[in-house]
């Protein structure tokens, strides 16, 4: 397969006149104007956890492959009915990987285990704790219907039929149902390789020696962290000065190493935010006023062909927008589709008077089956985000918020997060 396309300098062009862009507008734009752009390998079954399938998966034969037993006990043809019957009992048995090989006529029955094939000439099994045995005698008492206890050929899976769709993201248990199905290598889309790059002069990595006026890189080890989660390569190209000449250089090797660049910091239009101008520059940059909270400002761009998301440098900020914006841009990229997260409609244990204008973000978790928030709003207030459990999202509009009434709360795990 070919590598797809790059991406037009001016795909993330806003139409004139739009100043504040809504959340939803502004989703509904990045799923309109991205595609899938990794090409696509063969990858054993055995190492494809958490790869995204580039093709449909078809079961390469049914499962189970023939009949048989669900218990240990004896196999024989048809149903019984009530009272007592004797069957004659037949030498040998019909074990998991060594099947009888010979036919049971009516009236004779086998010695059976769990997940032996059925001999040919029965449909039914009894346990083998309900007969008596005597010398070549088995007795049962009925009733029992024909078929208890046995699995039919392909009651699970049926050779040819589809198991899983195109884009979706394996899971340790898909594994085991691919290869219970015979299949050995699968489809799928090479990783996403995501460049993440932090700029600010007053930054350090973490455990470095800092001055007062310094801060720790918090969003790096973070973003990094949230990438893997979701199954893409990062290339962390490090921290970034506030230079335009190095901001250039960093975008360069994002743009050789990576098929999409994930910055944080320098996203506005202040003195010293080198990463946007640097993309307006180069042709190549729509600044998005989201009216979201917190977050506002999102850079778009393309650097080389390959799209760049300028990330707010708050920390609670860029993780915000990283779920809500970045994660189903990602995935879309990555050959997943683009995939909202499942909200749960859950009552508050707040209270809040929220202003029209802003779609807002609330850390929040579950307690007692109610939906409870960090107590700042502060997106200062890094901690907040290990105390969460989720967001809390709010509308557009105005909003009253009281004890009790029911709020759209978004699991962490909605998110692809534990």
């Amino acid at each position: 397969m070919s590598t797809p396309s790059k991406l037009r300098n001016d795909c993330f062009a806003l139409p004139a006149g739009v100043h504040w862009t809504p959340v939803s507008e502004a989703l509904d734009l990045l799923e309109q104007r991205l595609q899938c752009c990794v090409p696509v390998e063969t990858c054993a079954v055995e190492a494809s956890d958490g790869r995204i399938l580039a093709h449909a998966v078809v079961a390469a034969r049914s499962h189970p492959p023939c009949p048989n037993s669900a218990v240990d006990g004896y196999a024989f043809s048809g149903g019984l009915e009530a009272g007592s019957h004797s069957m004659e009992l037949r030498e040998g048995r019909s074990a998991a990987g060594v099947a009888f090989t010979g036919r049971l006529v009516p009236g004779q029955a086998l010695r059976i285990l769990t997940g032996a094939a059925l001999p040919d000439g029965a449909d039914t099994v009894v346990l083998q704790e309900d007969v008596r045995m005597e010398v070549g005698q088995l007795h049962v008492i009925g009733p029992l219907r024909a078929g208890a206890n046995a699995r039919a050929a392909g009651e699970d899976m049926q050779e040819g039929a589809e198991i899983f769709q195109a884009g979706h993201q394996l899971r340790p248990e898909d594994l085991g149902v691919m290869a219970a199905a015979g299949l050995g290598e699968i489809a799928v889309f090479k990783l996403l390789k995501v460049a993440v790059i932090s700029t600010g002069a007053e930054l350090r990595a973490p455990g470095q020696a800092a001055r007062v006026d310094q801060i720790f890189d918090a969003n790096r080890p973070m973003l990094c962290a949230l990438l893997r989660r979701w199954g893409m390569e990062v290339v962390d190209i490090g921290i970034v000065p506030d230079e335009a000449a190095a901001v250039r250089a960093a975008l360069d090797q994002a743009a050789e190493r990576a098929d999409v660049i994930l910055t944080s910091g320098g996203a506005s239009a202040g003195d010293e935010d080198h990463m946007s101008a640097v993309l307006r520059a180069g042709g190549g940059m729509a600044l998005w006023r989201i009216a979201v909270k917190p977050g506002r400002p999102l850079a778009l761009g393309v650097w080389g062909g390959v799209p760049v998301f300028g990330l707010p440098g708050n920390p609670v900020a860029a993780f915000v927008c990283t779920l809500i914006f970045a994660r189903p841009a990602l995935l879309q990229l990555a050959g997943a589709g683009f995939q909202m997260p499942k909200a749960l409609h859950l009552p508050a244990a707040f209270s809040k008077s929220k202003k029209a204008g802003r779609r807002e973000y609330l850390r929040a978790r579950l307690r007692d089956g109610a939906v409870e928030v960090f107590a700042s709003e502060g997106s200062g207030r890094v901690s907040g985000l290990s105390w969460a459990e989720g967001l809390v999202e709010l509308p557009d509009a105005a909003a009253e918020i009281l004890p009790g009434q029911t709020v759209c709360f978004l699991p962490y795990a909605s998110f692809g997060l534990p």
